[in-house]
Protein backbone atom coordinates (compact mmCIF):
# COMPACT_ATOMS: atom_id res chain seq x y z
CA UNK A 1 0.00 0.00 0.00
CA UNK A 2 2.87 2.41 0.57
CA UNK A 3 4.27 1.51 -2.44
CA UNK A 4 1.51 2.16 -4.31
CA UNK A 5 0.97 5.74 -2.67
CA UNK A 6 4.31 6.23 -3.70
CA UNK A 7 3.96 5.61 -6.76
CA UNK A 8 0.95 7.45 -7.31
CA UNK A 9 2.56 10.27 -5.45
CA UNK A 10 5.38 9.99 -8.38
CA UNK A 11 2.96 10.25 -11.52
CA UNK A 12 1.22 12.85 -10.25
CA UNK A 13 4.47 15.28 -9.66
CA UNK A 14 5.35 14.20 -12.93
CA UNK A 15 2.77 15.18 -14.63
CA UNK A 16 2.99 18.58 -12.82
CA UNK A 17 5.89 18.94 -13.99
CA UNK A 18 5.66 17.99 -17.37
CA UNK A 19 2.52 20.32 -17.40
CA UNK A 20 4.68 23.03 -15.51
CA UNK A 21 6.89 22.74 -18.52
CA UNK A 22 4.50 23.15 -21.38
CA UNK A 23 3.17 26.19 -19.71
CA UNK A 24 6.33 27.43 -19.70
CA UNK A 25 7.16 26.50 -23.02
CA UNK A 26 4.02 28.22 -24.06
CA UNK A 27 4.69 31.70 -22.64
CA UNK A 28 7.91 31.70 -24.03
CA UNK A 29 6.13 31.01 -27.51
CA UNK A 30 3.88 34.05 -27.04
CA UNK A 31 6.36 36.52 -26.36
CA UNK A 32 8.35 35.78 -29.30
CA UNK A 33 4.97 36.20 -31.32
CA UNK A 34 4.83 39.84 -29.60
CA UNK A 35 8.49 40.48 -30.41
CA UNK A 36 7.98 38.99 -34.22
CA UNK A 37 4.98 41.72 -34.91
CA UNK A 38 6.54 44.75 -33.39
CA UNK A 39 9.99 44.24 -35.34
CA UNK A 40 7.64 42.93 -38.49
CA UNK A 41 5.49 46.49 -38.10
CA UNK A 42 9.20 48.42 -38.16
CA UNK A 43 10.59 46.78 -41.29
CA UNK A 44 7.79 46.64 -42.61
CA UNK A 45 7.51 50.76 -42.24
CA UNK A 46 11.46 51.14 -43.03
CA UNK A 47 12.24 48.59 -45.67
CA UNK A 48 15.10 50.92 -47.30
CA UNK A 49 17.38 51.26 -44.15
CA UNK A 50 19.62 53.97 -45.22
CA UNK A 51 16.54 56.32 -45.67
CA UNK A 52 16.67 59.50 -43.36
CA UNK A 53 15.00 60.05 -40.34
CA UNK A 54 12.97 63.93 -40.89
CA UNK A 55 11.07 64.87 -37.43
CA UNK A 56 12.12 68.69 -36.73
CA UNK A 57 14.95 68.30 -38.82
CA UNK A 58 16.57 65.62 -41.23
CA UNK A 59 19.32 63.27 -39.96
CA UNK A 60 20.65 60.06 -41.04
CA UNK A 61 20.00 56.39 -40.12
CA UNK A 62 23.40 55.57 -37.95
CA UNK A 63 22.24 57.96 -35.28
CA UNK A 64 21.22 56.51 -31.47
CA UNK A 65 17.74 56.13 -31.97
CA UNK A 66 18.47 53.55 -34.53
CA UNK A 67 21.49 52.49 -33.27
CA UNK A 68 19.21 50.96 -30.39
CA UNK A 69 16.86 49.26 -32.31
CA UNK A 70 19.74 47.11 -33.80
CA UNK A 71 20.67 46.04 -30.77
CA UNK A 72 17.29 45.21 -30.22
CA UNK A 73 17.12 43.03 -33.29
CA UNK A 74 20.38 41.50 -32.59
CA UNK A 75 18.96 40.54 -29.34
CA UNK A 76 15.82 38.87 -31.37
CA UNK A 77 17.86 36.80 -33.59
CA UNK A 78 19.85 35.16 -30.67
CA UNK A 79 17.18 33.50 -29.96
CA UNK A 80 15.19 33.08 -33.43
CA UNK A 81 17.85 33.26 -36.32
CA UNK A 82 16.00 34.37 -39.05
CA UNK A 83 18.25 35.32 -41.94
CA UNK A 84 15.88 38.61 -43.27
CA UNK A 85 17.15 39.87 -39.57
CA UNK A 86 20.57 39.64 -40.58
CA UNK A 87 20.33 40.72 -43.78
CA UNK A 88 18.64 44.14 -42.44
CA UNK A 89 21.18 45.02 -40.01
CA UNK A 90 23.78 44.18 -42.67
CA UNK A 91 22.74 46.09 -45.29
CA UNK A 92 22.61 49.24 -42.62
CA UNK A 93 25.61 48.80 -42.15
CA UNK A 94 27.09 48.33 -45.51
CA UNK A 95 24.79 51.82 -46.34
CA UNK A 96 26.72 53.25 -43.99
CA UNK A 97 29.87 51.84 -44.71
CA UNK A 98 30.49 50.99 -41.24
CA UNK A 99 30.90 54.46 -40.12
CA UNK A 100 28.98 57.55 -37.78
CA UNK A 101 27.22 60.60 -38.76
CA UNK A 102 30.21 62.92 -37.37
CA UNK A 103 33.39 60.44 -38.97
CA UNK A 104 35.92 58.41 -37.05
CA UNK A 105 37.24 61.59 -35.08
CA UNK A 106 33.73 61.69 -32.93
CA UNK A 107 33.54 61.61 -29.09
CA UNK A 108 29.72 61.93 -29.03
CA UNK A 109 28.27 58.62 -28.08
CA UNK A 110 25.28 59.44 -29.77
CA UNK A 111 27.51 58.94 -32.87
CA UNK A 112 29.16 56.03 -31.48
CA UNK A 113 26.35 53.68 -30.55
CA UNK A 114 26.06 52.12 -33.56
CA UNK A 115 29.31 50.55 -33.25
CA UNK A 116 28.01 47.92 -30.47
CA UNK A 117 25.97 46.73 -33.42
CA UNK A 118 28.96 46.85 -35.96
CA UNK A 119 31.05 45.00 -33.53
CA UNK A 120 28.21 42.01 -33.38
CA UNK A 121 27.73 41.39 -37.05
CA UNK A 122 32.09 41.59 -37.25
CA UNK A 123 32.02 38.60 -34.13
CA UNK A 124 29.05 36.84 -36.94
CA UNK A 125 30.92 37.34 -39.89
CA UNK A 126 34.26 38.98 -39.26
CA UNK A 127 34.82 41.15 -42.34
CA UNK A 128 37.87 44.09 -40.64
CA UNK A 129 35.78 46.71 -42.94
CA UNK A 130 33.18 46.22 -40.23
CA UNK A 131 34.63 47.15 -37.34
CA UNK A 132 37.66 49.53 -38.24
CA UNK A 133 36.21 52.72 -38.10
CA UNK A 134 34.46 51.43 -34.30
CA UNK A 135 38.04 50.68 -33.32
CA UNK A 136 39.57 53.64 -34.94
CA UNK A 137 36.94 56.16 -33.17
CA UNK A 138 37.32 54.24 -29.78
CA UNK A 139 41.21 54.10 -29.65
CA UNK A 140 41.18 57.63 -30.22
CA UNK A 141 39.68 57.81 -27.20
CA UNK A 142 41.68 55.81 -25.14
CA UNK A 143 44.42 57.68 -26.47
CA UNK A 144 44.06 60.86 -25.00
CA UNK A 145 43.46 61.79 -21.04
CA UNK A 146 39.75 62.94 -21.36
CA UNK A 147 37.12 61.32 -19.33
CA UNK A 148 34.23 63.67 -19.32
CA UNK A 149 32.03 63.03 -22.82
CA UNK A 150 29.77 61.26 -20.81
CA UNK A 151 28.10 63.89 -19.54
CA UNK A 152 24.36 63.12 -19.81
CA UNK A 153 23.85 59.44 -18.62
CA UNK A 154 21.67 58.27 -21.82
CA UNK A 155 25.49 58.88 -22.70
CA UNK A 156 26.75 55.27 -20.88
CA UNK A 157 24.05 53.65 -22.85
CA UNK A 158 25.61 54.54 -26.12
CA UNK A 159 28.99 54.36 -25.77
CA UNK A 160 29.86 52.30 -22.58
CA UNK A 161 29.16 48.48 -23.74
CA UNK A 162 31.06 49.23 -26.96
CA UNK A 163 34.65 49.11 -24.66
CA UNK A 164 33.44 46.19 -23.20
CA UNK A 165 32.69 44.32 -26.74
CA UNK A 166 36.12 45.94 -27.72
CA UNK A 167 38.49 45.26 -24.77
CA UNK A 168 37.43 40.93 -24.78
CA UNK A 169 37.24 40.77 -28.74
CA UNK A 170 41.08 42.28 -28.58
CA UNK A 171 41.96 40.74 -25.13
CA UNK A 172 43.09 44.70 -23.97
CA UNK A 173 42.55 45.53 -20.73
CA UNK A 174 42.79 49.41 -21.89
CA UNK A 175 39.34 49.68 -22.62
CA UNK A 176 38.06 48.39 -19.59
CA UNK A 177 40.14 50.60 -17.89
CA UNK A 178 39.22 54.04 -19.74
CA UNK A 179 35.30 52.12 -19.39
CA UNK A 180 35.80 52.67 -15.96
CA UNK A 181 37.27 55.79 -15.65
CA UNK A 182 34.67 57.38 -18.09
CA UNK A 183 31.59 55.72 -16.06
CA UNK A 184 33.33 56.87 -12.78
CA UNK A 185 33.67 60.72 -13.66
CA UNK A 186 30.27 60.87 -14.71
CA UNK A 187 29.03 58.94 -11.93
CA UNK A 188 31.02 60.80 -9.25
CA UNK A 189 32.52 64.32 -10.74
CA UNK A 190 29.73 65.66 -13.41
CA UNK A 191 27.77 68.34 -11.66
CA UNK A 192 28.26 68.65 -8.07
CA UNK A 193 29.08 65.56 -7.17
CA UNK A 194 28.32 63.39 -10.13
CA UNK A 195 24.91 62.38 -11.69
CA UNK A 196 24.11 59.44 -9.20
CA UNK A 197 22.54 59.90 -5.78
CA UNK A 198 23.84 56.82 -3.49
CA UNK A 199 21.08 57.76 -1.22
CA UNK A 200 18.43 57.35 -3.74
CA UNK A 201 20.55 54.91 -5.90
CA UNK A 202 19.24 56.65 -8.56
CA UNK A 203 20.81 59.11 -11.27
CA UNK A 204 20.18 62.45 -12.53
CA UNK A 205 19.51 63.22 -16.49
CA UNK A 206 22.61 65.75 -16.16
CA UNK A 207 23.96 68.06 -14.14
CA UNK A 208 20.69 70.95 -14.82
CA UNK A 209 18.59 68.13 -12.55
CA UNK A 210 21.50 68.28 -9.49
CA UNK A 211 19.60 69.56 -6.25
CA UNK A 212 18.46 71.81 -5.73
CA UNK A 213 16.31 71.44 -9.25
CA UNK A 214 13.00 69.39 -7.81
CA UNK A 215 10.36 67.91 -9.66
CA UNK A 216 6.86 69.83 -8.59
CA UNK A 217 6.25 67.42 -5.15
CA UNK A 218 9.75 68.51 -3.81
CA UNK A 219 11.34 65.31 -4.53
CA UNK A 220 14.49 64.84 -6.85
CA UNK A 221 14.34 64.84 -10.95
CA UNK A 222 14.86 60.76 -11.87
CA UNK A 223 14.00 60.93 -15.11
CA UNK A 224 12.59 56.97 -15.83
CA UNK A 225 14.06 56.58 -19.87
CA UNK A 226 17.40 58.23 -18.34
CA UNK A 227 17.67 55.81 -15.42
CA UNK A 228 16.66 53.01 -17.88
CA UNK A 229 20.14 53.81 -20.05
CA UNK A 230 22.01 52.92 -17.15
CA UNK A 231 20.31 50.11 -16.07
CA UNK A 232 20.56 48.67 -19.78
CA UNK A 233 24.25 50.07 -20.15
CA UNK A 234 25.39 48.10 -17.08
CA UNK A 235 23.62 44.84 -18.04
CA UNK A 236 25.05 45.42 -21.51
CA UNK A 237 28.74 45.78 -20.29
CA UNK A 238 28.35 42.82 -17.79
CA UNK A 239 26.86 40.20 -20.44
CA UNK A 240 29.95 41.06 -22.64
CA UNK A 241 33.04 41.10 -20.28
CA UNK A 242 33.88 38.09 -18.10
CA UNK A 243 33.20 38.43 -14.45
CA UNK A 244 36.35 38.97 -13.90
CA UNK A 245 36.97 41.22 -15.63
CA UNK A 246 38.41 44.95 -14.68
CA UNK A 247 35.92 46.73 -12.16
CA UNK A 248 33.08 44.28 -13.00
CA UNK A 249 31.95 44.39 -9.08
CA UNK A 250 31.62 48.00 -9.69
CA UNK A 251 29.15 47.59 -11.94
CA UNK A 252 27.50 44.62 -10.45
CA UNK A 253 26.79 46.55 -6.86
CA UNK A 254 25.25 49.62 -8.68
CA UNK A 255 23.31 47.01 -10.79
CA UNK A 256 22.22 45.71 -8.14
CA UNK A 257 21.54 49.25 -5.91
CA UNK A 258 19.42 50.22 -8.92
CA UNK A 259 16.94 47.36 -9.49
CA UNK A 260 16.18 47.58 -5.83
CA UNK A 261 15.45 50.96 -5.94
CA UNK A 262 13.33 50.68 -9.17
CA UNK A 263 10.97 48.02 -7.45
CA UNK A 264 9.55 50.35 -4.32
CA UNK A 265 8.31 53.05 -7.88
CA UNK A 266 6.89 50.87 -10.05
CA UNK A 267 3.06 51.05 -10.92
CA UNK A 268 0.14 49.23 -9.50
CA UNK A 269 -0.78 48.19 -13.46
CA UNK A 270 3.02 46.98 -13.89
CA UNK A 271 4.80 49.82 -15.87
CA UNK A 272 6.76 52.96 -14.64
CA UNK A 273 6.07 56.34 -14.98
CA UNK A 274 8.46 58.95 -16.52
CA UNK A 275 9.39 60.67 -13.79
CA UNK A 276 10.18 58.11 -10.89
CA UNK A 277 9.50 59.78 -7.48
CA UNK A 278 6.64 62.10 -8.73
CA UNK A 279 4.04 60.10 -10.04
CA UNK A 280 1.68 63.00 -10.54
CA UNK A 281 4.30 65.08 -12.85
CA UNK A 282 3.08 63.86 -15.99
CA UNK A 283 1.76 60.70 -14.59
CA UNK A 284 0.79 57.78 -16.65
CA UNK A 285 2.07 54.96 -18.24
CA UNK A 286 5.56 54.92 -19.89
CA UNK A 287 6.75 51.99 -21.88
CA UNK A 288 10.23 52.93 -22.88
CA UNK A 289 12.13 53.17 -19.82
CA UNK A 290 9.82 50.37 -18.61
CA UNK A 291 11.51 48.21 -21.45
CA UNK A 292 14.70 49.28 -20.13
CA UNK A 293 13.91 48.10 -16.46
CA UNK A 294 12.39 44.53 -17.67
CA UNK A 295 15.65 44.10 -20.04
CA UNK A 296 17.78 44.64 -16.68
CA UNK A 297 15.85 43.17 -14.08
CA UNK A 298 15.08 40.06 -16.44
CA UNK A 299 18.51 39.99 -17.35
CA UNK A 300 19.94 39.75 -14.06
CA UNK A 301 17.56 37.03 -12.98
CA UNK A 302 19.14 35.26 -16.38
CA UNK A 303 22.81 35.51 -14.92
CA UNK A 304 21.81 34.63 -10.87
CA UNK A 305 22.89 38.43 -10.03
CA UNK A 306 19.12 39.11 -8.99
CA UNK A 307 16.68 37.08 -6.93
CA UNK A 308 14.24 35.26 -9.35
CA UNK A 309 11.91 35.35 -5.98
CA UNK A 310 11.75 38.49 -5.31
CA UNK A 311 12.48 39.96 -9.27
CA UNK A 312 10.25 37.30 -11.35
CA UNK A 313 7.16 38.71 -10.08
CA UNK A 314 8.15 42.36 -11.19
CA UNK A 315 9.02 41.52 -14.57
CA UNK A 316 6.40 39.64 -15.18
CA UNK A 317 3.76 42.12 -14.40
CA UNK A 318 5.70 45.06 -16.44
CA UNK A 319 6.04 42.86 -19.66
CA UNK A 320 1.83 41.48 -19.18
CA UNK A 321 1.45 45.22 -18.99
CA UNK A 322 3.46 46.27 -21.68
CA UNK A 323 2.07 43.85 -23.81
CA UNK A 324 -1.60 44.21 -22.79
CA UNK A 325 -1.24 47.90 -22.56
CA UNK A 326 0.82 49.13 -24.92
CA UNK A 327 1.03 46.93 -28.08
CA UNK A 328 -1.25 47.08 -30.63
CA UNK A 329 -2.60 44.64 -32.92
CA UNK A 330 -0.42 45.62 -36.00
CA UNK A 331 2.75 45.81 -34.17
CA UNK A 332 2.56 49.54 -33.12
CA UNK A 333 4.20 50.18 -29.79
CA UNK A 334 1.84 52.38 -27.76
CA UNK A 335 3.05 54.81 -24.75
CA UNK A 336 6.19 55.71 -25.80
CA UNK A 337 7.83 58.54 -25.04
CA UNK A 338 9.12 60.49 -27.16
CA UNK A 339 13.28 61.88 -27.36
CA UNK A 340 13.74 65.05 -24.85
CA UNK A 341 15.54 64.77 -21.06
CA UNK A 342 13.14 64.88 -18.58
CA UNK A 343 9.35 64.06 -17.65
CA UNK A 344 7.40 67.18 -19.48
CA UNK A 345 9.80 66.76 -23.06
CA UNK A 346 8.02 64.62 -26.11
CA UNK A 347 4.38 64.70 -24.26
CA UNK A 348 1.42 63.79 -24.38
CA UNK A 349 2.21 59.80 -24.24
CA UNK A 350 -0.65 58.07 -25.12
CA UNK A 351 -2.09 54.26 -26.46
CA UNK A 352 -2.43 56.39 -30.15
CA UNK A 353 -0.01 59.04 -29.94
CA UNK A 354 3.03 58.55 -32.38
CA UNK A 355 6.43 59.61 -30.35
CA UNK A 356 9.41 61.00 -32.59
CA UNK A 357 10.97 58.37 -33.35
CA UNK A 358 9.65 55.15 -33.10
CA UNK A 359 13.04 53.22 -33.21
CA UNK A 360 14.66 53.21 -29.34
CA UNK A 361 11.90 52.01 -27.67
CA UNK A 362 11.35 48.86 -29.55
CA UNK A 363 14.95 48.07 -29.54
CA UNK A 364 14.35 47.97 -25.34
CA UNK A 365 11.40 46.23 -26.34
CA UNK A 366 13.19 43.56 -28.07
CA UNK A 367 15.91 42.96 -25.41
CA UNK A 368 13.85 42.72 -22.63
CA UNK A 369 11.74 40.06 -24.78
CA UNK A 370 14.79 38.31 -25.41
CA UNK A 371 15.64 38.03 -21.65
CA UNK A 372 11.80 37.11 -20.84
CA UNK A 373 11.80 34.86 -23.53
CA UNK A 374 15.13 33.25 -22.23
CA UNK A 375 13.70 33.16 -18.68
CA UNK A 376 10.88 31.02 -19.91
CA UNK A 377 12.12 28.98 -22.09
Amino acid sequence: MILFKRLLLLILLLGTMAGAKAQTSDEAAAILENMRLANSYFMKKWPDVGKTIITNRERPSNIWTRAVYYEGLMGLYEIDPDAAYYQYAVDWGEFHKWGFRSGNDTRNADDQCAGQTYIQLYQIDPQPGRIANIKECIDNVVAGEQNDDWWWIDAIQMAMPIYAQLGVLYDDEKYFEKMYEMYMYTRNEHGDNGLYNPKDKLWWRDADFDPPYTEPNGEDSYWSRGNGWVIMALARVMEFMPENGPHYKQYKKDFKAMSKALIKVQREDGLWNVSLHDPNHYGGKELSGTAMFVYGMAWGINNGILSEKKYLPVVEKAWDAMINDCLHSNGFLGYVQSTGKEPKDGQPVTYDSVPDFEDYALGAFLLAGKEMYLLKK
